[in-house]
């Protein structure tokens, strides 16, 4: 393998500007939800209620993948690389892996939002209620966690990079 020379290394050189930690407790009460509104779908709905609850879930994420990816993709192609499937929790679904803008990851999340929102709404007509309910609980409580790094990272600046780690969220600028 042949070196590269000096002048043409890539350095990236981020200055942290805030680092907000999230505490386990937090993320354990944060587990307990999907069971509480499981044991209310139960209550309410019988034994159809932990079938909608349970199918509303992976609907949910698809739903999120689709319109982040479509407007990741509409945007630019090299932001649609940049994001994974994660499986760990508080960031449960389709997230940035690495350094990210911050403007891009506010636009991709306010947008999933009312997006999903929009299409809950017209699942509303036709779907049973206990169905509905269970795909605006898992649409919220996918993007609570997303939405609270847009509040706290609110009044920084908005030419940041922010990187989700496993217990914290850090905001860099370059």
């Amino acid at each position: 393998m042949i070196a590269e020379p000096e002048n043409k290394a890539t350095f990236y050189q981020y200055r942290l500007l805030k680092k907000k930690a999230i505490a386990r407790s937090v993320i354990f009460s944060y587990l307990c939800l999907p069971v509480i509104m499981l044991l209310f779908n139960l209550l309410a709905f019988s034994w159809t209620g932990l079938f909608f609850f349970i199918l509303a879930g992976p609907i949910t994420l698809w739903i999120h993948y689709v319109i982040a990816r479509t407007i990741l993709l509409l945007v630019r192609t090299s932001y649609a690389r940049r994001w994974r499937w994660n499986l760990k929790m508080p960031w449960f679904g389709y997230i940035p892996d690495q350094h990210f803008s911050y403007r891009m990851f506010v636009r991709v999340h306010l947008n999933m939002s009312w997006i999903g929102l929009c299409i809950i709404t017209v699942c509303l007509i036709w779907s049973p209620l206990s169905f509905t309910l269970s795909l605006i609980f898992w649409h919220l409580w996918l993007l609570v966690p997303r939405l609270y790094v847009v509040f706290v990272l609110s009044r920084e600046r908005k030419d940041g990079l922010i990187k989700l780690n496993e217990q914290d969220v850090s905001y860099y600028l370059q």
